[in-house]
């Protein structure tokens, strides 16, 4: 099969194939051990990089100016107040001027929205860091890290726990579906993914052989390869902290919860930054299951990747 990615966007990974999505895992893998190595390579030399945040970031932006600023790329970081990201001027013309200005777009923000916008209007590829809806380059780092430690993904089961509606559940939902990895969401009620994209990860899961399950029942973690988690209010959502505490509490990801699993190879997984004493205890995520470490560092590595496919002809 013929794959092409040169000049595409990563918006969310709905967009891309089961195929699309294993060359990318690959690729990732190529370029850790490259960097493990030592290897020099100027592969983004003369393209630049607009690095596109409204919310905070520590990996996200480590990742992508350290990845591309390695290969020989010009990264330019720019904050809401440094641009005027659909302030003084529409969100359409700042795309068209970024577009001929810069080889791609990375975006951090709100809206999915204006990431979409972005990628209509500048013509060049755009990445979504984070939106409040996906999270891509989280997921594929969260896949390559379980594919590091199982070998194959497919057939394991990944069991998140916490609140079911937000981007990295989400995103998380869609790769397991797409992939043949077994995913379970562990949530109150109230905080469920949506219907739609339930569907959807549906129709995938039927054809990936994936099981896709949402659950209040904590006990649903029995055999799970990998407990996975996030804080408890995202970014945008601190008023709502006290009720999410209520909610969630019974959800934390514990060493009594790990032990639940009655797998003695169950790893823990977390995007962070970490609320520790919240979503997971410090003994879980400083101790010897924990994987959070390599997963963080796993994400500069599947964004070069993603660059790659996209930036140059190396496919």
């Amino acid at each position: 099969m013929s794959l092409s990615f040169f000049g595409r966007s990563l918006l969310t990974l709905l967009d891309y194939s089961p195929e699309e999505i294993r060359y990318l895992l690959d690729l990732s893998k190529k370029v850790k051990a490259e960097s493990k190595s030592g290897k020099v390579f100027r592969r983004f030399e003369g393209k630049t990089l607009a690095l596109l945040f409204e919310k905070r970031s520590t990996r996200t932006r480590c990742a992508f100016e350290t990845a591309f600023g390695e290969e020989g790329g010009h990264p330019v970081f720019l904050s809401n107040a440094d641009i005027q990201l659909g302030a003084k001027e529409s969100l359409e013309d700042t795309a068209r001027v970024l577009g001929r200005m810069f080889s791609a777009i990375q975006f951090r923000g709100f809206k999915q929205e204006t990431a979409e916008i972005l990628a209509r209007y500048s013509q060049v590829p755009v990445y979504n860091g984070l939106t409040d809806l996906y999270h891509p380059t989280q997921a594929l780092a969260d896949l390559m890290t379980l594919e590091e430690n199982f070998g194959d993904a497919k057939g394991k089961t990944l069991c998140f726990t916490g609140d079911g509606r937000n981007n990295v559940a989400r995103s998380l939902m869609i790769i397991c579906a797409k992939m043949g990895t077994n995913f379970t969401v562990i949530t109150p009620g109230e905080l469920n993914p949506d219907d739609e994209l339930r569907k959807k990860c549906a129709a995938l899961a039927q054809a990936s052989g994936a099981v896709i399950k949402v659950t209040p029942d904590i006990a649903e973690v029995k055999g799970a390869d990998a407990l996975y988690t996030d804080v408890w209010a995202s970014m945008g959502e601190e008023n709502k902290k006290k009720e999410r505490v209520r909610l969630l509490s019974p959800y934390q990801v514990n060493q009594r919860l790990m032990n639940m699993t009655e797998n003695n190879g169950t790893i823990f997984l977390h995007c962070l930054p970490a609320v520790k004493g919240e979503e997971v205890t410090e003994d879980v995520i400083e101790g010897p299951q924990s994987r959070a470490w390599d997963e963080a560092e796993n994400r500069k590595h599947t964004i070069k990747a993603i660059m790659l496919a996209t930036l140059t002809k190396i496919n």
